[in-house]
């Protein structure tokens, strides 16, 4: 497969996945971040820096409209639920970053 190609399809999945995060709002951040080490935060962020990497700067809360699809504050009134104790424990002990 030629760089461009490999280039379109990685884009191409990524743009699936933030879809799919937007609409499994049910899904919290903490859930994410406890199963798989992630979340939507963590990919606003790498999409900050990837955009500075190239010289286009983007704040904290343009990269996470991008994300979210809305601004962050909009997503956590409609979305965000409060942690439980088990999930606060549990990111507790595995938060690596």
């Amino acid at each position: 497969m030629d760089e461009k190609t490999r280039t379109q399809l990685e884009a191409a999945a990524f743009r699936r996945l933030v879809q799919h995060l937007r609409e499994r709002t049910d899904v919290q951040n903490i859930d994410l971040m406890n199963l798989a080490g992630f979340c939507r935060n963590c990919l606003s962020k790498w999409y900050r820096a990837e955009a500075a990497e190239i010289g286009i700067p983007l704040t904290d809360a343009e990269s996470r409209e991008i994300i979210y699809g809305m601004p962050y504050e909009e997503w956590k009134a409609k979305h965000q639920k409060e942690a439980s104790p088990d999930q606060q424990a549990k990111f507790s002990a595995t938060h690596k970053h």
